[in-house]
């Protein structure tokens, strides 16, 4: 073949199936910028779906920085019936917005830079959390970040033997209105959030905790005791801090699915709600990737797992006063 021969073929070429191939690829590497891949870890949950939509968007809020989900390993509950029914769907939704679909976290940890840990199911999460840690990869994990304050321990230990911040927290921690409490000035609050139970979790550990994670946001860390009423339809828990101040969170099984509450403060009561959606958390997830601090400290989240666990103790005695120092000494020596 002649140089003009040549150059006819590779023109030819590329105006048709290298042409092709060339605006196949731009889009999928789009935004796919150093530091900036994200990961998903379990598509059997909305939020997988929806940090997706936000993050993949055609026009992405400056804000976010050009960080975008480029892969996704599914899985994943296998035995919890509303999560597993959802991942071929989810699967196909996140196909469509660019993301590859990898085989294994081993896999999915070689194609992105930072990790969201989204699988429903808080049993997986030591294992899979272990695996990501290991790599040295910053990592959000949503909630719960596990089905055991055992496993929330261990999973903190471990990002701390492996030199690796993680961050955790619920939406519901942005909920309107708390933007404007002067956390110094509250004496008090009630939140309430839906409290549906799921058989293979603690009972707040599996939607409950939405609601407890409002109540510390705006109480802070410091709750010694705790006292739980228990009936088919309502949960009601209340918790003594060590200043005296008093908090509740009251979870619901009947009714209107919602959130919000009250806190009282020096200065009049105030009202919190409605819920604001997942943007505000994604900003915080995504200011933690480019810094490597996170908002909501290890000891505050491994509190509100004592606080959930020990209000699952004061069930099982009938109501009675629980401490949380019983409840975590007694996790810490078994």
């Amino acid at each position: 073949m002649n140089n003009l021969s040549r150059r006819k073929f590779i023109g030819s070429a590329v105006a048709s199936g290298a042409a092709l191939s060339l605006m196949d690829i731009l889009p999928s590497h789009a935004g796919k910028a150093d530091g900036k891949r994200i990961g998903i870890i379990g598509l059997d949950t909305s939020h997988s779906i929806a940090f997706t939509k936000v993050l993949n968007a055609a026009e992405p809020n400056p804000a976010y920085d050009g960080y975008r989900v480029v892969a996704a390993y599914p899985y994943g509950s296998k035995d919890i019936e509303t999560s597993v029914k959802r991942i071929p769907d989810y699967i196909d939704q996140v196909k469509k917005l660019g993301v590859e679909i990898a085989g294994s976290i081993k896999e999915l940890l070689t194609k992105v830079d930072v990790i969201m840990l989204e699988t429903n199911d808080g049993r997986l999460h030591l294992e899979q959390a272990t695996e990501v840690l290991k790599s040295g990869k910053k990592m959000f994990i949503d909630k719960p970040v596990s089905a055991s304050l055992s496993d929330a321990i261990a999973i903190y230990d471990l990002a701390k033997k492996y030199n690796t911040p993680i961050f955790s927290a619920s939406s519901l921690r942005y909920i309107k209105g708390i933007e404007a409490i002067d956390k110094g000035k509250v004496v008090g609050a009630d939140t309430f959030s839906p409290a549906a139970l799921e058989k293979t979790h603690p009972d707040l550990f599996w939607y409950g905790i939405h609601g407890v994670e409002t109540l510390y946001t705006v109480m802070g860390m410091g709750c010694k005791t705790v006292t739980r009423i228990n009936t088919p339809d309502t949960d009601i828990v209340v918790g003594i801090w060590a200043d005296g101040r008093t908090g509740t969170f009251r979870g619901t099984r009947t009714g209107k699915h919602d959130y919000g509450g009250t806190v009282f403060t020096q200065n009049g009561n105030k009202t919190l709600g409605p819920y604001g959606g997942y943007e505000p958390l994604l900003a915080d997830i995504i200011k933690y990737f480019q810094t490597g601090q996170v908002p909501v400290t290890p000891e505050e989240t491994i509190e509100i797992f004592t606080f959930m666990e020990a209000a699952d103790e004061s069930k099982r005695q009938g109501g009675k006063q629980i401490t949380l120092e019983s409840v975590l000494s007694k996790v810490k020596n078994k």
